[in-house]
């Protein structure tokens, strides 16, 4: 199922000729190839169309690039580090060629100004990353890179931003979109980017996207993109809104494709999927919320659909479900 929703506030303003004051996200998910791209900024004049398309691009299946402080528009630094990418340029190599070739020269800038954030997939589905802070981006600036992530901010009001969406992503359990709108949530206080501090929000626009590995490039899972809001008004509890819309809409999707049975069951309990869903893995947890069983696929074939709960003791459990339409909880009765 794709979903994309532009939510329309403001009125398009006109671009202006260089986009900052930017924290954002770049993630990768090595068990279902997955690539995912958050963000959010304090600037004025995108209007409806946000910063989306100016700061990000993902190739499905193998990477993303970030791009932002002082981007050019349209960001031509953006688009030759992709083309390097699917070249086959690592994250460190693409972050060499981009500061030593930069293409965005208006009013004398240089790769000082810039900042990147970079993560892919190599041939063997293994995760890698690299980021780049130049000294001229304005300060509270950062990037920083964990196991599967790069995050990367400049104008922030200090390191809590970097801190809270790092902590926010590692202990989060779920998808990757969920993880992606865990990260933007740490960063939901008044000036998170320094210029939204008077208006007591952390930004003025922000975004959420995600590619599975199979996406065709103009048609991502979730593209969620909250445009130009007026001061006040807070960009990340919007997008947060939309995001859980969109997950409502998924579990009843999910609800009519896969189903339990029996229910209840003495020993074996069995998946029953509509053949357009593939089930990558599931767990089964207590009402106490302690995990019982955990299967995760390797391949397809080796994921039983036959799930032996013999050894459970009478009672309610719930078994959450993930497929590549997203994640459900069912119920089910032990006897």
């Amino acid at each position: 199922m794709k979903n994309t929703v532009t939510l329309l506030i403001a009125a398009l303003i006109g671009f202006t000729a260089f986009a900052q004051d930017t924290f954002s996200i770049i993630a990768v998910d090595p068990a279902t190839g997955e690539i995912g791209s958050a963000g959010a900024s304090c600037v004025n004049g995108v209007g409806a169309g946000g910063i989306i398309d100016i700061i990000t691009k993902i190739i499905p299946g193998k990477g993303g690039i970030n791009s932002q402080a002082y981007v050019c528009i349209p960001n031509v630094n953006l688009n030759n580090g992709i083309t390097q990418m699917e070249a086959g340029l690592s994250p460190s190599e693409i972050i060499d060629y981009l500061v030593a070739n930069d293409a965005c020269n208006s009013q004398n800038f240089n790769p000082a100004y810039r900042q990147y954030g970079i993560a892919d997939l190599d041939d063997d589905g293994n995760p890698r990353l690299a980021g780049w802070t130049g000294g001229s981006a304005d300060d509270y600036k950062e990037d920083r890179q964990g196991a599967t992530f790069s995050i990367q901010g400049n104008i922030l009001l200090n390191v809590s931003v970097i801190d809270q969406m790092e902590a926010n992503f590692n202990n989060t359990t779920g998808t990757l979109a969920d993880k992606l709108m865990a990260a933007m949530q740490g960063a939901n206080f008044a000036g998170a980017d320094a210029r939204c501090l008077t208006a007591g929000t952390s930004s003025t626009t922000a975004y959420l996207l995600v590619y599975a590995a199979d996406d065709d490039p103009n048609d991502p899972s979730i593209r969620l993109n909250v445009g130009q809001q007026a001061s006040g008004t807070e960009p990340i509890d919007i997008l947060q809104d939309l995001y859980n819309e969109l997950l409502s809409t998924q579990e009843v999707a999910l609800k009519a494709k896969i189903k339990l049975f029996p229910n209840p069951v003495t020993k074996k309990l069995t998946l029953n999927t509509d053949p357009s869903i593939a089930v990558e893995g599931y767990e089964v947890f207590d009402a106490n919320g302690r995990s019982m069983i955990k299967m995760k696929k390797d391949s397809l074939q080796l994921l039983p659909k036959n799930i032996d709960v013999s050894k459970l003791s009478s009672g309610a459990y719930f078994i959450k479900i993930t497929s590549d339409q997203g994640e459900i909880t069912l119920q089910f009765i032990k006897e």
